[in-house]
């Protein structure tokens, strides 16, 4: 037996495409995690509320919820029927994981790492990150750019609605990785 095919820790890095600065998270899983589970892990790390589709894309293949209403030209892979060491085997290798097909919400999930399963270790765990995520239905990367000048400019228009809408408490650079690894003790038992 390989050490890929054994359980271990994997240390991967998501990242979302297309914002600067980056909003990022770097969390560590099982290796056996399944996609579902998986999927779980990174609404809570990112912060998404688990509201839309979303799916899993590695060299060409794709991987998500099979939906029988959903007619797509493309074939979809049960999630369900696999671990994220099938998709993931090496340090560096990397896939996509799209939320959100309306928004197209993109994240590189890249494995940073690969440690020896501890028994000891507190998974999923989230140990960095960077930013508050994009809020739901703010209209993908173009949005949300719109939406921060809009925030920031108390002489817009629209600044006193936007603000309204998001709750007054919404600041972008805000990310505390102790709140997100509340949540995924609570989430991910």
């Amino acid at each position: 037996m390989t050490v890929k095919q054994l359980r271990s820790i994997y240390q991967i890095k998501i990242s979302l495409n297309g914002i600067k600065p980056p909003i990022w998270r770097r969390v560590l899983v099982p290796s056996t995690i399944k996609l579902d589970q998986l999927n779980l892990v990174l609404q809570i790390a990112m912060g998404w509320t688990n509201s839309h589709l979303h799916q899993f894309i590695v060299n060409q293949t794709f991987y998500g919820v099979i939906d029988v209403d959903f007619d797509m030209d493309l074939e979809i892979q049960d999630e369900t029927g696999y671990k994220l060491s099938d998709l993931l085997r090496n340090e560096k290798d990397r896939l996509i994981y799209e939320y959100d097909f309306g928004d197209s919400w993109e994240h590189r999930v890249l494995l940073e790492k690969i440690s020896p399963y501890v028994t000891t270790e507190t998974l999923p765990r989230c140990v960095k990150g960077s930013r508050h995520c994009p809020p739901e239905d703010c209209g993908g990367i173009w949005g949300y750019m719109d939406l921060l000048e809009t925030i920031k400019d108390p002489d817009h228009p629209e600044h006193e609605d936007m603000l309204e809408w998001l709750g007054d408490d919404f600041d972008p650079e805000y990310f505390k990785v102790g709140e997100v690894n509340k949540l995924l003790a609570e989430y991910c038992k």
